[in-house]
């Protein structure tokens, strides 16, 4: 863990003005004194949780003054100083902290886990490795805007051993993303210290393994703080490229307030102490005669005067009334639907180009929208959708990726909350369990937190019938069909998936879009050559009939266009349903009050499935209607396997057709 010597702090004013010296130690007393009255607070039981970062508040605001207010910061549990440097009126800050509306997230987090455009602040999530990620993707809009912007996240030296620290320094090395990624040294991961962490010697070191420029700093010396960083800002907004920044300091509070301090040594705590950023630093303002006693009083004073102020507003904001209607309606960003209707010429294209055909026109419409996956551009892609992309739209809108599935979601969440649009291509769905954590915590979650919109289109290439095994052939979309804050997508043909996904690339919400790598280069339709788009939530019916109603999707749906062409005499509705979230309710449920009966077809294995849902939504709102139990049909409870004959014993294809009759016949 972090060691220092018995003195006091060195500084060195080098060329700052008593004004900036004035103004460093007026930012770092306002969070500390903003923590007291937060301790006390707690004690009292007037807030839930806190997380101090008393002792370390010359990381916050040295790094925050030195960047400019137009460059974002993605602080961390300890950075309060880094909201107040900003300015943040106190009265958010505190309406956020006892869960009011006049906060940044409507009550629905708590503390620093939300962000603010205005201030051009990112907040974490308690899964602490995300925001390097983000942090990537807004350097990267940094770089296509050419705005010469730097981008500064903080993580703590717990953090970075996460994957998502070390696959955003490379991403970030890789494409000279102009980042500096802070790492505050703080001596302990809650109660784990740091030699039982990490082998190195300095976690600077690790900057060396990607290439990377990294320093160590006192992140107790305010000014050497504040200088290095804004030295090392300008040279980057001069010359993009990440660089790593180790702060050596000392968490002297417990990791949150409750989990206390015991398994501290009692002399490393007197240690640090002694070297306390504020009450050094006043010393040496007063010993240069730079700061009197009189003015300290004054600051402490007019501090003190502003956050009983701000915490009297708070308090007599009125509590917030649950309503139902504003949780559910905030999930999702709204979305104005505009449609493009398409002209009359068309031509006859395989699933595959559609979607090609598809991302291209997008591409053509949204200038700015940037595509990210292994292997899309030079090579086109595995499957060879993205075939020519790179020579018609360049390198920085058609973008190859190291293996790092969680930091390019992660990316792509950056470049949102830049405003600028981005699709990732998942090589296979398959893949996506290597970016799970920011699809379902932070994609999914970042608009019903604090308004912002997460523009973001993952494509999934899924699917078995092609002997790919266990790895490479799951549809696995109820993993996320589970999780408000995404929209789910499954097109069967070629002209829904040309129209859905590009209607999925308008949608300013994240989208998940399942393209079945069986359908790829086996099912062509006549597609119209020009750009347009379908609407979510509206089933296709494929046949109508009064018997039984089939709803399916994907390749589903071929499956029981097969069983009906064998079975002529079967009078059935069949729905595809190409969107799962949003679902057409209504479509199902009144085409199942006509006929009476059900089958749901999934290819994944049963349970947990979207077939197991629809059954329990029919048994609750079609009961009177039904004339026979609602019959789910889906693939075996096994992985996936890759021999051609297991795969069909697998797949719920060749079982349709019995269930079918069956139920036909109750």
């Amino acid at each position: 863990m972090p060691t220092i010597t018995k003195k006091n702090i060195d500084y060195d004013k080098r060329n700052l003005s008593d004004k900036t010296l004035l103004k460093l130690y007026y930012n770092m007393l306002k969070p500390r004194l903003i923590e007291g009255k937060m301790l006390i607070l707690l004690r009292q039981g007037k807030i839930s949780k806190w997380f101090s970062g008393i002792g370390q508040e010359a990381i916050s605001v040295g790094v925050t003054m030195a960047l400019n207010s137009n460059e974002y910061i993605l602080p961390m549990h300890r950075n309060l100083g880094v909201f107040t440097t900003r300015d943040i009126p106190l009265h958010r800050l505190f309406c956020q902290w006892q869960g009011k509306m006049s906060g940044f997230t409507k009550g629905r987090d708590r503390s620093f886990h939300f962000g603010t455009q205005e201030f051009k602040i990112v907040g974490m999530i308690s899964h602490l490795g995300p925001q390097l990620g983000v942090a990537d993707g807004i350097a990267l809009a940094n770089i296509l805007k050419n705005n010469g912007n730097v981008t500064a996240v903080f993580t703590g030296d717990g953090g970075t051993s996460e994957g998502d620290f070390h696959e955003a320094l490379n991403v970030a090395s890789v494409w000279k993303l102009p980042v500096i990624f802070c790492i505050e040294n703080n001596g302990y991961g809650l109660s784990t210290p740091t030699n039982e962490q990490y082998q190195c010697r300095n976690l600077a070191d690790r900057g060396k393994g990607y290439g990377m420029e990294s320093f160590i700093l006192d992140g107790n010396n305010i000014i050497e703080t504040y200088t290095k960083i804004q030295k090392l800002a300008e040279s980057i907004r001069k010359r993009p490229r990440p660089i790593l920044v180790e702060f050596k300091t000392f968490r002297r509070r417990g990791h949150e307030e409750a989990s206390g301090t015991k398994y501290v040594p009692k002399e490393l705590m007197d240690e640090w102490e002694a070297k306390d950023p504020i009450d050094n630093f006043r010393t040496y303002l007063l010993s240069k005669k730079i700061l009197s006693l009189d003015t300290d009083d004054i600051y402490i004073a007019e501090i003190k005067q502003e956050i009983d102020k701000a915490l009297e507003s708070a308090y007599a904001e009125p509590d917030i009334i649950p309503d139902k209607s504003i949780e559910l309606n905030d999930v999702y960003k709204p979305f104005d639907y505009k449609e493009y209707k398409p002209n009359s010429n068309a031509k006859e294209l395989r699933f595959i180009d559609a979607i090609s055909e598809g991302l291209k026109q997008s591409m053509q419409k949204h200038k700015d929208l940037v595509i990210m996956g292994q292997d899309i551009a030079e090579y086109g892609g595995v499957f060879k959708i993205t075939d020519g992309f790179l020579e018609a739209f360049g390198k920085d809108r058609v973008r190859n990726t190291p293996i790092c599935e969680s930091a390019i979601v992660e990316t792509a969440m950056g470049l949102s909350i830049s405003g600028i649009k981005s699709i990732v291509e998942m090589q296979f769905a398959d893949f996506v369990t290597s970016g799970f954590n920011p699809v379902v915590n932070y994609l999914a979650k970042s608009h019903y937190r604090w308004n912002q919109e997460a523009d973001v289109v993952i494509r999934m290439p899924c699917g078995g019938g092609v002997a790919a095994g266990p790895f490479h052939s799951q549809t696995n979309e109820a993993w996320f069909t589970k999780t408000p804050g995404l929209k789910v997508i499954y097109p069967a043909f070629p002209y829904d998936a040309k129209g859905l996904l590009a209607t999925a690339i308008n949608d300013p919400n994240p989208v998940l879009f399942f393209e079945h790598k069986a359908l790829y280069r086996s099912i062509r339709q006549e597609v119209p050559t020009d750009y347009f788009t379908i609407p979510f939530g509206k089933a296709a019916f494929l046949k109508q009939g009064e018997a039984v109603t089939i709803i399916t999707y994907g390749a589903g749906v071929h499956w029981a266009l097969d069983t009906l062409e064998k079975n002529p005499d079967i009078s059935a509705d069949l729905i595809d349903l190409r969107t799962l979230q949003p679902l057409d309710k209504d479509a199902i449920i009144s085409s199942v009050k006509k006929t009476g009966r059900a089958i749901i077809l999934q290819e994944d294995s049963l349970f947990g499935g979207i077939a197991s849902d629809l059954s329990a939504m029919l048994m609750e709102d079609c009961f009177e209607y039904l004339d026979a139990p609602v019959k789910r049909v889906a693939s075996m409870e096994t992985p996936i396997p890759f021999a051609n004959q297991l795969e069909s014993q697998y797949l719920a294809k060749d079982k349709f057709e019995n269930a079918l009759i069956k139920l036909l016949s109750y």
